[in-house]
């Protein structure tokens, strides 16, 4: 028997086809399955039922390549001159910082690529399957198309199916569509064909897809596709589609870091050819090597590193768990956050929140599953004792109902649908327990819930006498009510258009409405069947439920949206419900409006069309996996940045598609393995402190930037004036090490633990091209570095001419002016200064960031003090010891700083 090609098989659309013909294409007996003979064949054509895992990189060249960086190339390029030249030490200091930096980096990354593995394990699971007629169990590696699975409450879906037969199937399939609840499951009637072939993935009720959970129910299907060729396959070959993207961060600091090497460069150069017409060889490249070293920021990587990783520190007390460590800028950057509905914005708890009865209307207070709430009328509360038909109301969500609360570490979590575990809920915040009223009305009989007709059934014994109590939808309920309870409890007859009109109303909320009724049957009565209830219900009331959103969440929408940050909603969800969530939050795009799609609407959008609408639309319901990746690559093409939520297998493209993906802590481990940060809480008010924390990090990499480089700059001019000028060096390239590696770090660290300013959410997002270095960035490093010059070149040429002064001692006075004037420069750009000020003139915020500067400056004056007055120092170093004339006379030139950067300040300020 030949089987059809893997490709054929993938063109069917499987829900648009009666299950006769799926048999037909699939060469398989719906009773008794595949024979036993037929599965190594088609294991050989079809593979197994597993996921492939694409082959990474080895680790030793993740090592190699993370020295792949335009100033690390030539730092490594310094040391080898260094090496050649002799000066072991100069080239084992230089080999040591690039080396760190790249260990730093691999060890950030080395986690990076294990979406697919994770996905791998998501659907490996055992299945229960009809071959030769026997029913068998195996692991789900061995299915192939045309296996016969059986699948009942608490099954993992172990590959697609195309369902043949169910019995209140419900099924769990929110890691692959985003829907919030349970997907109810229907059989074919008749052998029509259920459902056309534009239906959404996520309302084909006639399929289960790998890795959905059986949550209710029984059912059976037959294998469509297995392995890479399943809807969660699909979605893995869009992963190893995606190139990992780089951030902000990264292509900024590529940027400056080219553009600083080519001024390097430049300058080197020029160095070397002065020199060569002056000195011999050896003599010309010693100066034009020390530039280099003087004008490369050696500890500028390291101290981005701190700043992001204090950052990650920051946001993890925030949680916010950051994976890798540019995403904490990137955050920063963003412009538009792209977030899940279910569990991100909404509690993800079903809670009933209006209710219904005795043609009144009553709201529910209280958010969850716990009893904290109360029911209210006209924003008062109320006794529901007092209200006979209300308590009816409330008392049938109680006893037709399978599931019950229980109460796990504090919290109460509901034990089957989590709509029933709202009513149980609201019984609870009228004083009603489930457990208390199921006693009092034992139940003697029911109807399960069935798709078909769209409602449940409770036959129970009451004060004497029996009533069935019935819950489903409005369309079935109410079309078999003649009578309905008033506000008195008295029965009347039935008045249907204020009913209707109520559960429009509801609809239009975006609840969830569902409609009550019983009937009281003779006492004889001991079961209940389908004809008992096709007419003489009496109506008692309708319940409308919603996972209502967060109130943080809705603080943090508006905090996001304040600071210029555009909010979208991308769900798997309904419209209605979305647009209802969205409006309860305060969404709103550019032009004050509320704009939602769907995804059946954006599927048939042209290109430009899509670049609108994503721009245009607040809320996205009922979007695919590749649709979330088309609205996250629309944005990205419009220059945004954008910010991806997911706690799904359908999210993961899309996570490492987006220039930082967020993952939930609850969610798949293929979505956290795609993603750059993890919230622990799933809560999206953590993204909006993520994102202060991010733009306060920026700020203090800025500062970094700005105080570190005045230094190169300065060790350039002085190096490159000297050769020009045929002057000694004031500064040698192996004292120029300890500047930029000890002393800055010291001196530069204190910046990473600088507080967030006031009225960072106020500000819209910076623009995503803009350099590190902008106008009056350069302004203020061109102005330090000048003064920085003058110092050391002034210092070293005054205490040179000197009577009592040495080659030795000048430079080292030199270098002491230096740091002291770099001490005052730091007070200037850090906002202890300022925050002392707002202190003394009565703020109550508290002066934060202070010990770690204090402890920088401390430890810096205690190293120069070793510099020139140790011994040992002195030998390697070739410094001299100064006394305390000279230690004053370096102070008093270092003065002149404050001007200079209370001056820069004015047209570039630091905070």
């Amino acid at each position: 028997m030949t089987l059809t090609a893997t490709k054929e098989l993938q063109e069917h659309q499987w829900h648009n086809l009666p299950e006769d013909k799926v048999a037909i294409i699939l060469e398989t007996d719906l009773e008794n399955g595949l024979l036993a003979s037929e599965i190594a064949e088609r294991q050989r054509e079809f593979g197994l039922n597993q996921l492939t895992v694409k082959e990474g990189k080895p680790a030793w060249l993740k090592f190699i390549l993370q020295f792949n960086q335009p100033l690390l190339i030539i730092l490594v390029c310094a040391g080898a001159i260094k090496a050649i030249l002799g000066e072991w030490i100069n080239a084992g200091v230089i080999w040591g910082v690039t080396t760190t930096n790249a260990i730093i980096s691999f060890t950030q990354e080395a986690q990076a690529e294990n979406a697919i593995a994770a996905l791998a394990s998501a659907v490996r699971t055992e299945a229960t399957v009809i071959r030769d007629g026997k029913k068998l169990k195996i692991s789900s590696e061995e299915l192939v198309p045309g296996d016969i699975v059986l699948l009942t409450s608490g099954d993992k879906v172990p590959a697609d199916l195309r369902l043949i037969k169910v019995r209140d199937l419900q099924i769990d399939e929110s890691a692959l569509t985003g829907e919030s609840v349970a997907v109810e499951k229907y059989e074919e009637v008749e052998g029509t064909v259920v459902l056309p072939p534009e239906t959404p993935l996520a309302e084909r009720s006639n399929m289960a897809y790998a890795g959905g959970f059986v949550t209710f129910g029984q059912g059976s299907g037959i294998v469509i596709a297995t392995g890479n060729n399943t809807e969660t396959g699909k979605i893995s070959q869009l992963i190893e589609q995606r190139v990992d993207l780089t951030t902000p961060l990264t292509r900024k600091f590529n940027q400056f870091s080219q553009n600083w090497l080519y001024f390097v460069l430049f300058m080197a150069t020029l160095t070397f050819a002065v020199g060569l017409g002056q000195r011999n060889f050896k003599e010309a490249v010693e100066p034009a090597v020390a530039l280099i070293v003087g004008a490369i920021p050696e500890g500028l990587p390291a101290v981005i590193t701190v700043t992001l990783a204090v950052g990650v520190a920051r946001m993890a007390r925030r949680h916010a768990i950051i994976r890798k460590l540019p995403a904490v800028e990137t955050l920063g950057s963003a412009t538009v956050i792209c977030s899940d509905k279910t569990g991100t914005l909404t509690e993800n708890q079903m809670t009933v929140q209006a209710i219904y009865a005795g043609s009144a209307g009553y709201t529910v207070s209280g958010t969850g599953y716990n009893f904290k709430g109360e029911i209210l009328q006209n924003q008062q509360p109320i006794d529901v004792k007092v209200y006979p038909v209300l308590q009816e109301c409330l008392l049938a969500g109680l006893l037709c109902n399978d599931s019950h609360l229980e109460q796990k570490n504090g919290n109460f979590v509901v034990i089957g649908d989590p709509t029933e575990g709202a009513l149980i809920a609201a019984g609870g915040k009228a004083g009603l327990l489930q457990q208390a009223v199921e006693r009092l009305h034992p139940r003697l009989d029911s109807i399960p819930f069935e798709s078909d007709f769209q409602y449940m059934a409770t036959l129970h014994e009451t004060r004497g006498e029996k009533t069935i109590y019935v819950k489903g939808s409005a369309e079935a309920i109410l079309k078999r009510c003649q009578k309905m309870v008033d506000g008195k409890g008295n029965v009347i007859e039935l008045n249907l258009a204020p009913i209707e009109k109520a559960v429009e109303t509801l609809a239009k909320q975006g609840l969830r409405v569902l409609t009550f009724a019983k009937k009281n049957v003779p006492n004889e009565q001991k079961t209940v069947n389908h004809t008992d209830l096709e007419e003489g219900l009496i109506f008692l009331g309708l319940q409308g439920m919603i996972d209502p959103p967060r109130k943080e969440a809705i603080a943090a929408v508006h905090a996001c949206q304040g600071a210029g940050i555009q909010v979208k909603m991308i769900t798997g969800d309904h419209i209605t419900t979305a647009q209802a969530i969205a409006r309860r939050m305060g969404f709103r795009n550019r032009n004050k409006k509320i704009v939602a799609y769907t995804g059946a609407q954006l599927a048939q959008m042209k290109k430009n069309e899509l670049a609108e609408a994503v721009e245009e639309g607040v809320v996205f319901a009922r979007v695919a996996p590749e649709q979330k990746l088309r609205i996250v690559e629309a944005l990205q093409a419009k220059g945004e940045i954008v910010a991806m939520t997911g706690d799904g297998v359908n999210d993961a493209p899309a996570l490492k598609q987006a220039d930082i993906g967020i993952a939930m802590g609850s969610g798949t481990e293929v979505s956290k393995e795609a993603s750059d940060m993890l919230l622990t809480d799933n809560n999206f008010a953590s993204i909006a402190a993520a994102v202060e924390e991010g733009r306060s990090v920026y700020k203090n990499l800025l500062k970094a930037i700005c105080f570190i480089l005045p230094v190169n700059g300065g060790e350039s001019m002085t190096i490159l004036i000297s050769t020009l000028l045929g002057r000694e060096m004031p500064i040698l390239s192996l004292q120029i090490l300890w500047l930029n590696m000890l002393n800055s770090i010291t001196m530069t660290v204190p910046l990473s633990f600088e507080p967030k300013t006031a009225g960072v959410m106020k500000n819209p997002p910076r623009p995503a091209n803009e350099p590190f270095l902008t106008q009056n960035r350069i302004k203020r490093i061109l102005a330090v570095s000048l003064y920085n010059w003058t110092l050391i070149f002034g210092m070293f040429e005054w205490v040179r001419q000197a009577d009592w002064g040495s080659i030795e001692l000048a430079r080292t006075m030199a270098i002491q002016a230096l740091v002291m004037g770099r001490i005052f420069y730091l007070l200037s750009i850090s906002q202890l200064l300022p925050s002392l000020m707002a202190k003394f003139n009565g703020s109550q915020e508290k002066v934060s960031g202070a010990p770690a500067l204090a402890v920088g400056i401390v430890v810096a004056v205690i190293l120069q003090i070793i510099f020139a007055n140790s011994t040992f120092i002195n030998g390697i170093f070739q410094t001299a010891p100064m006394t305390l004339d000279q230690w004053l006379i370096c102070f008093g030139a270092s003065l002149p700083m404050i001007a200079i950067a209370a001056s820069v300040n004015r047209f570039d300020p630091p905070n």
